[in-house]
């Protein structure tokens, strides 16, 4: 690494950061972004602020602070971790290691199904909730809908109660379930929408090996059947949990949308379609379910 001088301004610290991040074995695909991020976190000021003073001079303190930052993203430890929080929607949510870190390709899950002509106080759930953040963005924008948010990890339900707490959306309900395993039976009152972003990459999947998914948890990313075995778990599920009327969306691989799609249209789904993300690959499968009570597979 280098060596404080009493020269190191901000602008320094950030010219630093980047050359340094240019020689990772895995060189991060945003060194701006991620060097302005981790300095504004030393010195506690935004974005804007590196930019009106760029001379200021970094105390020893901050510079080893930040150093020790820039090191352990030089190692590809994903910044959400190292800042302790991500943005989703209009949420700051924390995150940690135990689940996934939000990504924008999921706020087309989101408003997808903000989109959908439900009752103003539907029921909703959504499986495999991580951080919360699915459940949280949605009842940030519906408040009257009522949200469970179920996960297999107690250390994620913890972190998306956590987190629900700090946004003032206490009323959003969390709870550890393997999917919604016991609901298809004890489901007293049938559901208007189930939500899900599951583990779906297959486990031989050269991507697992690159970038952030390298620190995030196996179990909340790899799925087998090539990845579709959680998927069609909670299809199933679905079928007993669903209102007539309900909708089942799901987030899914790039090349997982015609599977998904034949899943539901085999299981007696109706208007299923898929649709695409911001970068214009198959991201969202959903369908609507209007098979009566006596005709459920």
């Amino acid at each position: 690494m280098s060596n404080f001088g009493p020269h190191y301004t901000r602008q320094h610290a950030l010219d630093w950061a980047k050359s340094t991040f240019s020689k990772a074995t895995q060189p991060t695909p945003s060194p701006d972004l991620d060097a302005q991020l981790l300095l504004c976190k030393v010195l506690n000021v935004t974005n804007a602020s590196l930019y009106a003073w760029p001379e200021k001079l970094l105390t020893i303190e901050q510079w080893q602070a930040f150093e020790a930052l820039v090191q352990e993203r030089f190692l590809g430890k994903p910044v959400a971790h190292l800042l302790g929080s991500q943005g989703f929607w209009s949420l700051d949510l924390q995150v940690d290691s135990s689940t996934l870190i939000p990504r924008p390709e999921t706020e087309v899950l989101v408003e997808l199904v903000l989109e959908l002509n439900l009752p103003r106080c539907a029921r909703v759930v959504d499986l495999g909730t991580g951080s919360g953040a699915i459940a949280l963005a949605l009842a940030c924008e519906k408040p009257h809908w009522h949200i469970v948010g179920v996960d297999q990890s107690l250390a994620a339900v913890n972190l998306a109660k956590a987190n629900g707490l700090s946004l003032s959306l206490g009323h959003v309900q969390f709870a550890q379930n393997d999917w919604a395993c016991g609901w298809v039976k004890d489901a007293a009152k049938p559901v208007h929408c189930i939500v899900s972003n599951p583990p779906y990459i297959d486990a031989q999947d050269p991507h697992l090996n690159q970038g952030d998914v390298r620190y995030e948890p196996l179990s909340a990313l790899v799925a087998d059947n090539h990845g579709m075995a959680d998927i069609e778990v909670i299809a199933q599920q679905a079928t007993q949990l669903l209102e007539l009327g309900g909708w089942l969306a799901f987030e899914h691989g790039y090349d997982q949308g015609e599977k998904v799609a034949r899943l539901l249209i085999h299981l007696g789904f109706n208007d299923v379609i898929t649709h695409r993300d911001y970068n214009g690959q198959d991201r969202v499968t959903m369908g609507q379910w209007l098979v009566s009570e006596g005709a459920k597979p």
